[in-house]
């Protein structure tokens, strides 16, 4: 009975190793998508905020 019983607690640690590696993955992946995300919206103000400024400065010429 040895020789199962070190058979199964060797799949049992297998199994918890996958698990984690899966959920390491799944973590870094969401932890990508995340940074990606920030990115996006921070050129989408930048873009507006650059938007808002050359209207700024055209409605200003128009009063001169």
């Amino acid at each position: 009975m040895g020789f199962i019983e070190d058979a199964k607690d060797a799949a049992e640690a297998t199994g918890k190793k996958v698990g984690e590696w899966v959920d390491d993955t799944k973590e870094r992946a969401s932890d990508s998508y995340d940074e990606l995300k920030a990115n996006a919206d921070v050129k989408k103000a930048e873009a507006e905020r650059d938007s808002v400024k050359a209207k700024n400065e055209y409605k200003e010429s128009l009063r001169d």
